[in-house]
Parts: C-alpha cells; sequence; structure tokens
C-alpha cells in the first residue's frame, strides 16, 4: 500500500523528535537539496552510538562530533552500510547493532483469521512464549520494550499455549513501533501475520502510524512487513561505541 500525502512528514517529525532534532530539521533539509551537504548531523558528545537515519530520502546522522567529522564527503548510500559506520568508529570500539530497513503504513487490509483467536494482553503469556524462542529473535524484537501486547494463544482450554505475539510500543505520540515474535515450532502457518494485524490495527485506532523496523538480512520479518502492505520508507544503520 502507498502512504497518504503529509504521512512522510509525520513519519519524519517522530524520528526528528526521536533523534534530538529540530521538529523541522527534515522538512528543512528536504528543502536544501540532496547530498551529503544537505545531510541532517547532531553532535552529542555523550552519545554511546552512531545513528544514521535516511527516511523517503532525507538522511540524519547522531553521533559525537568526531563522528561527524569522519563521515563528511562519504556518500548517504555508503553510510547506510553497517561496514561503513564500523569503519569510521573502528578506533573507538565501534561493533554490534547492524542495519534495519524501515517500513510504514496508515492503514493496512485487516487479515481475517480461519479461525476464532484466543488473545492474552498479558505478561505472562508474552515472557512465556520469549522463553520459547531463540534469544537473537528475542533480543531483536524487544517485547519487553513494546507495552501493548496480543498473544495468540492455542490448545484446550485448560492448556493454552502462547504461539505468536503482535505488539507495539508508543514513540512521541505518532508513531506505533511495531515487533512480532513466533514460536518456531509454529512459523511458516500464517501466524506471525495474524499477530502483527491484531497489533496494528489496535495502534491504527488509538490514531497512530505504524513503523516495521527488520534486521537487513531477517527474510522472514521483511517478508511479513511486505505480506501485511508497509512501505518501505527508508534504513536506520547503528553501531555501538565501545
Amino acid at each position: 500500500m502507498t502512504l497518504e500525502v503529509g504521512s512522510a512528514d509525520i513519519i519524519q517529525l517522530a524520528w526528528a523528535r526521536h533523534l534530538g532534532l529540530d521538529d523541522d530539521a527534515f522538512t528543512a533539509a528536504r528543502s536544501a537539496g540532496t547530498g551529503p551537504s544537505a545531510r541532517i548531523t547532531r553532535a552529542d558528545e555523550s552519545q554511546r552510538c552512531v545513528q544514521f537515519v535516511r527516511l523517503f530520502g532525507t538522511s540524519a546522522l547522531v553521533g559525537p562530533e568526531w563522528a561527524l567529522d569522519a563521515a563528511v564527503g562519504i556518500p548517504d548510500e555508503d553510510l547506510a552500510q553497517h561496514v561503513t559506520l564500523l569503519t569510521i568508529t573502528r578506533s573507538h570500539g565501534g561493533h554490534g547493532l547492524g542495519a534495519a530497513a524501515l517500513f510504514f503504513a496508515d492503514d493496512l487490509p485487516l487479515l481475517q483469521a480461519p479461525e476464532e483467536l484466543t488473545i492474552s494482553r498479558g505478561d505472562h503469556e508474552a515472557i512465556q512464549l520469549e522463553g520459547l524462542c531463540p534469544p537473537d529473535d528475542v533480543n531483536e524484537v524487544g517485547l519487553s520494550d513494546l507495552e501493548n501486547r496480543f498473544t495468540i494463544m492455542r490448545g484446550d482450554d485448560g492448556n493454552r499455549v502462547p504461539v505468536a505475539c503482535g505488539a507495539y510500543a508508543e514513540w512521541e505520540g505518532i508513531l506505533a513501533h511495531m515487533g512480532v515474535l513466533v514460536d518456531p515450532a509454529w512459523r511458516r502457518q500464517g501466524l506471525g501475520s495474524l499477530a502483527a494485524s491484531v497489533a496494528a490495527h489496535e495502534a491504527l485506532a488509538s490514531g497512530l502510524t505504524l513503523q516495521w523496523r527488520a534486521d537487513v538480512s531477517n527474510k522472514g520479518s521483511l517478508a511479513i512487513a511486505r505480506s501485511l502492505g508497509f512501505a518501505a520508507g527508508g534504513i536506520q544503520t547503528s553501531v555501538l561505541l565501545g
């Protein structure tokens, strides 16, 4: 699906606030043109990471002054590569995090379940599901940071178990930052898409615009975003500093 006119501005406003920029930072950079000279930068010596974000053709780089200086003259296409940020931060212990594709939606088709779903909003069920999943998946999704959780339960009434959870956290009162986690034993059955759809429509009903973040190597998460109808909007590349 495509985004409504004006949704990109709303998304960029949320990210400007998230990155500690002026509200109109992306709009001003867009007016200034393209290329490194139009890149938004914010120096923050207290930052323990370096973040490069490109949204709808406009980019921002946030980190210590030495990192901003090292990035001068490097095209956005190169800064979006995790290896580039690792290279310019190597002497400061740059490591981890990686590159993630960003998807957005201001409306989505409602997925219809083939049978009646039992949904839990409880913390216990989400925690139980995390215990059934690989640590890397648990860390990437971060259900504990997504306060609105919708866990699909399967089994008999007396022995229901969590199989998939769609969740979101509210960003800057504007975006619903989403995640989905599925028990490996129940994957490839459409449960991740169903759980994500439930969470997405709850967020839309609250007046939020949807955001989906997926590591560029996570084919499953990328596929769910596309199948649900999210539109590609950019990339976020980050490194931690030692």
